[in-house]
């Protein structure tokens, strides 16, 4: 069985799509690096800020000054440049990832599904040798081509973009999306004047019908990707419905990569035609054996590859390790895939008291949080115990005798009436964030 599974996995196929892949994911991330400096976000996200929102366990991670975090984006848009035409592969991919992924974890707030996804793929682009075709690294060391490469090279990305839609699909499988359709009853009214498209939003059905069909999509997209007599339809849907995405909630470029990167599950035919018809030259024809570059051992290589696809598979599913309802509480929530489930919103007002004197006062949140700081952490639980933190060691400086600090957070969650998300009692100065369950989140109270 293991043998079968070996044979499987390093088998040669043609290296064409993943290939094609590298190009795109490549020219991609260098559109959107491109459109970040332009568009001028890189003082408003890491200059024109005065606290940045850490994840759990990432609290290390600090803001360069504003020289090294523009030298950082020069450096993430030239690598990936670098990675689209296959010069100096191996370094540029590793430039790409880090540069990618420590921006990524300079603010919480900032966090998107895509961006991880991205941070996923770059990171596995290190170990895939997509450069040895249709690259310049080729082009100057003759010896690296090869018109093959090992299944897993493909199949392994292929697994990533299943993981993004599936968990998508099945987390869309809940009681608000399917037969309340929200938050579509709430998101598509407001888009009533896109064209064509705008009739159809002012009728009662249309949320439920896309409710539905948004789950159907995710769920089984990559089932019909696979098989070669549904993929040409089912590639039309997924313009169509990325294309629809993002004309309605203007999500930035992740519609267009997702239209981009699924174009792997094409033939590896397919994707030679394409290239060859930009002249023969363009591909290296010869080829160096792929088993004698290989240096490490395929046991181990077997190893790695089945501790990140369990990884992959079971990270999604942690919050079943948490009671309550996983929207109002966001235990487990990140980095499981849940694409834009949710309509959340809140207000926050924090107090600090001296518990010397007694004295109390209202913090003014604009302060110290900009707009986009204020709105994402007026609902997320924790980041309102790492403000609350942040406020009592503040103050602490300011004179303030053993600061306590509460909060009074009222959230609403599709559409239900606003409530407490914390326990307005509560010092948040003596809770410490950790993976066990947050007792000091309220519990959703339903009101039907």
């Amino acid at each position: 069985m293991l043998g079968r599974l070996t044979h499987f996995l390093f088998k040669e196929v043609p290296i064409y799509p993943l290939v094609t892949f590298r190009i795109i994911f490549g020219f991609l991330m260098f559109i959107s690096t491109l459109r970040f400096i332009y568009l001028g976000w890189i003082p408003e996200h890491f200059i024109d800020t005065h606290f940045q929102f850490k994840y759990y366990g990432f609290e290390w991670v600090r803001l360069l000054s504003p020289f090294w975090m523009y030298t950082l984006h020069a450096i993430m848009l030239f690598s990936a440049l670098g990675v689209m035409l296959g010069f100096l592969y191996r370094i540029s991919s590793i430039l790409m990832f880090l540069t990618f992924t420590y921006t990524e974890l300079i603010d919480l707030t900032y966090y998107l599904n895509h961006y991880y996804f991205i941070s996923l793929v770059s990171l596995l682009l290190i170990f895939i040798p997509a450069h040895k075709n249709v690259s310049l690294d080729v082009k100057i060391w003759p010896k690296l081509a090869s018109t093959t490469t090992a299944f897993w090279h493909i199949g392994l990305i292929k697994f990533q973009i299943f993981v993004v839609y599936f968990f998508a699909g099945i987390a869309k499988i809940n009681q608000d999306w399917l037969f309340k359709a929200l938050p579509m009853k709430i998101w598509l009214p407001a888009h009533d004047t896109v064209p064509i498209l705008g009739n159809i939003f002012s009728h009662e059905w249309a949320p439920y019908a896309f409710s539905w069909l948004g789950m159907f999509y995710d769920t089984f997209i990559v089932f019909f990707l696979l098989f070669k007599r549904t993929r040409p339809f089912s590639y039309i849907a997924v313009v169509l419905f990325h294309a629809v995405v993002g004309i309605l909630f203007q999500i930035g470029v992740f519609p267009v990569v997702m239209i981009g990167v699924t174009l792997i599950f094409f033939s590896s035919d397919w994707h030679e035609r394409k290239f060859r018809s930009f002249g023969d030259r363009l591909i290296a024809n010869n080829s160096n054996s792929m088993k004698s570059a290989l240096s490490i051992s395929k046991s181990l290589i077997m190893g790695v590859l089945a501790l990140y696809v369990s990884f992959q598979m079971l990270l999604p599913l942690r919050y079943l390790a948490y009671p309550g309802n996983l929207f109002w509480t966001e235990e487990g929530y990140r980095f499981s895939w849940r694409v834009m489930l949710m309509e959340k919103a809140g207000t926050a007002t924090f107090y600090v008291k001296d518990k010397r004197t007694g004295r109390e006062g209202i913090v003014d949140n604009s302060e110290f949080l900009n707009a986009h700081q204020e709105k994402q952490m007026a609902f997320q639980p924790d980041m309102i115990l790492q403000y609350a933190h942040f406020l009592g060691k503040h103050y602490e400086k300011e004179g303030v005798f053993d600061p306590e600090v509460r909060v009074k957070s009222w959230v609403t969650l599709n559409a239900r009436p606003s409530q407490l998300l914390i326990n307005p009692e509560v010092d948040l100065m003596k809770v410490e964030d950790s993976w066990k369950t947050k007792d000091w989140i309220l519990p959703l109270v339903e009101t039907e």
